[in-house]
């Protein structure tokens, strides 16, 4: 029989774990973008010495949500305060399951009264989808799904086109587009700008850790658009980034987009399951990485874990609230960089070339090889934390990954990565047979780039 939702597949199957690890979708992709444009590594160097230009229309979902209670919507399913949130202003948005662990994250725009667009990854899409519908709230919801990894030769269109100009010649840039001065837009507040005669909508963001705004408009202008930067970008020293950097530049920023979404599990979720369909995200992602345990529930994570502890605001009833409450948030794991040994990693390399079973390949410049990855870092023989979402930086000569740690260890500490999977690894497609690989990792802070740091200096991102 065929599963149409996601809990008679999790029935069917018995423990989602197996499901998870075995899943043949491979790692996460970013859909239609080239893969380079020149190559990575100078595309890196672009957003940390010039300026760049993200194309960001294709790997994320939005969903429009319009009506009366499009506030109190999102305000019930996130720990977000949304008692001050006026129109041109964005917020993160982070809905936790009822038992207070993290389903996703992503990026609410209040775009007019009684209009926003949540843009992010398909697990918290999912998650406000299936409340709107069901909840009795009164919005309307449109979804304009992600661009699919394989269009097979058809057209791709999306709703709208979304790009990001970033980079310490950024400013300039977007002067010389908008004919002059444009305004001094606060961080995550909206305004617009003048390119190639239009009037565009514009985000004042920072996701390389560097100045910029994310701009956005209808998808039929998107190649006059692009047309418009790349030309006045060049005397700047424009890069347009392919999708093979696009997703390294938040191990410089500190951002971890991919956790598992905490829905496998809870008699309360399982409405929600029933809604989900089994051939959809949840059903079909990987996990991956040196972390296997069969209970699935020890890859969910907190929000103190992800960083987004201050994000927590008790002045309003919210999904998961009674279960924050009685955490401890000083008990909890925090968010770090892990800065790997180079010598370890080239060991890794290494064994490509040397007979019998190698270590676990590195791709370059990202790493990951499933949806939501769970390295084991160990502290002697104590699981100390986890890396979730590694890879290499040009800028800084290392390979990095994000993650946690346990509480009590402190910036600095010299720990040990696992990389590679148990007994040859997993029946992944993206899991050559190997053996694993210890790897010395130095706790380093987050965001690990110096210019991340200060320029979000009272962010959610270094707290």
């Amino acid at each position: 029989m065929t599963q149409k939702n996601l809990e008679q597949l999790l029935q069917e199957v018995g423990n989602p774990v197996d499901l998870l690890r075995n899943s043949k979708i491979g790692a996460y992709v970013y859909p239609v973008v080239p893969t380079e444009f020149t190559n990575w590594r100078d595309e890196q160097r672009a957003w940390r010495e010039s300026c760049i230009l993200f194309d960001q229309t294709h790997h994320m979902v939005d969903i429009f949500i319009e009506g009366p209670d499009a506030i109190k919507l999102v305000s019930d399913t996130a720990i977000n305060s949304f008692a001050d949130f006026p129109v041109n202003r964005a917020k993160q948005y982070v809905p936790c399951s009822y038992d207070g662990h993290v389903i996703g994250d992503g990026i609410l725009f209040h775009l007019a009264q009684n209009k926003l667009v949540f843009v992010g990854r398909a697990p918290s899409a999912n998650w406000i989808e299936y409340h709107a519908t069901t909840g009795g709230y009164d919005v309307s919801i449109t979804k304009d799904d992600r661009s699919p990894g394989n269009p097979k030769g058809n057209a791709v269109t999306r709703i709208n086109y979304r790009y990001q100009i970033q980079g310490p010649n950024a400013k300039p840039l977007i002067e010389k587009l908008n004919g002059g001065p444009f305004p001094d837009i606060k961080f995550f507040h909206m305004d617009t700008i003048n390119i190639a005669g239009r009037r565009i909508s514009a985000l004042r963001h920072g996701m390389a850790g560097e100045p910029g705004l994310e701009i956005w408009g209808p998808y039929a202008e998107r190649e006059e658009i692009r047309e418009a930067i790349i030309e006045a970008g060049e005397e700047f020293g424009l890069h347009q980034v392919g999708n093979r950097a696009y997703a390294t530049n938040t191990l410089e920023s500190g951002w971890i987009p991919s956790p598992l979404p905490a829905v496998y599990t809870g008699e309360k979720m399982k409405a929600y399951r029933e809604w989900l369909p089994a051939a959809g995200y949840e059903g079909t992602g990987s996990l991956g990485g040196s972390l296997y345990s069969d209970n699935i529930e020890d890859y969910y994570v907190t929000p103190f874990e992800m960083g987004y502890g201050s994000f927590i605001k008790y002045d309003h009833d919210f999904i998961g609230r009674e279960a924050l409450q009685q955490m401890d948030p000083a008990a909890q794991r925090k968010k770090v960089t892990f800065e790997w040994n180079s010598d370890d990693v080239i060991r890794g390399f290494s064994s490509l070339f040397e007979p019998g079973e190698p270590y676990k390949y590195f791709d370059l410049p990202l790493s990951n090889y499933a949806s939501a990855s769970y390295d084991r870092v160990m502290n002697g023989d104590k699981l100390a934390g986890l890396s979730m979402f590694s890879g290499y930086s040009y800028n800084e000569r290392s390979m990095l990954s994000l993650g946690m740690v346990d509480a009590d260890i402190e910036l600095g500490t010299e720990l040990t990565l696992v990389w590679g999977e148990e007994n040859g690894g997993s029946g992944k497609t993206t899991v050559e047979r190997h053996k694993q690989n210890e790897i010395r990792a130095m706790v380093s802070p987050v965001p690990y780039s110096k210019s991340a740091r200060e320029s979000y200096a009272d962010s959610w991102r270094n707290k």
